[in-house]
């Protein structure tokens, strides 16, 4: 088996220069993101007229009663069918990194995770994974199909923002695939390393290990 490559190897003067560089383009980055965000914070929002009702395990409750009392909820749509017997891989990394909601709460901020799958399943699983996160069952209603998270009885992933004005609901944005990477930090953490991801779509140096994208995401008690 032959050897992984290794990044060239260089005086700490010429790794300054280049790091220097380098540094340019990190902070044109983060001016683009808040330039980004800026523009997120001028959407204009739906408002939300349908009644959904969901199974929580404090009783039903409404998509209002979700807020518990703040103005904005972040809903994670977390893949988990009515007939699945544990949740998703990539959903599962993604609540593995929110941490105590305190910090949200503090602005006025609240966070639910939402599946088809009945309560049972979804309190099981998530005893199992050792998380502290609200999470609700939308099985019961057409939810998943109107912010489209379920398509033609596929399951997708996704993040959705709502806002609301006493007890009028609006919906303000909603991100899918990829868009959800921002909030799984252990890829910001691999792309700081010299090997990255380490997947095939990456543009990284011949004979770099490489492997098919989410191949190697488990759940974290499977690895």
């Amino acid at each position: 088996m032959a050897a992984t490559p290794l990044p060239p190897i260089v005086s700490r003067t010429e790794w300054e220069e280049q790091r220097a560089k380098l540094l340019v383009r990190e902070k044109e980055l983060t001016r683009m993101k808040d330039a980004v965000s800026a523009a997120r914070r001028r959407l204009p929002m739906v408002e939300i007229t349908e009644n959904y009702v969901f199974d929580t395990e404090s009783g039903p409750l409404s998509l209002l009663d979700l807020f518990d009392g703040r103005r904005q909820l972040i809903v994670q749509h977390f893949m988990f069918g009515p007939d699945w017997d544990q949740g998703c891989d990539g959903c599962s990394m993604m609540a593995d990194h929110i941490g105590p909601l305190s910090h949200l709460h503090a602005k006025d901020t609240s966070f639910v995770l939402v599946s088809r799958a009945p309560m049972g399943k979804l309190l099981a699983f998530r005893d199992r994974m050792g998380w502290a996160l609200p999470w609700v069952s939308s099985g019961a209603t057409t939810f998943n199909e109107d912010f489209h998270v379920t398509v033609d009885g596929e399951e997708r992933h996704a993040i959705s923002v709502f806002l609301r004005d006493g007890a009028r609901v609006f919906h303000t944005w909603s991100t899918y695939n990829r868009g959800e990477e921002p909030f799984m930090v252990v890829f910001d953490l691999l792309d700081l390393t010299p090997y990255g991801r380490q997947e095939t779509w990456e543009d990284s140096p011949k004979g770099w290990p490489q492997q098919p994208p989410y191949e190697w995401m488990r759940l974290h008690d499977s690895y």
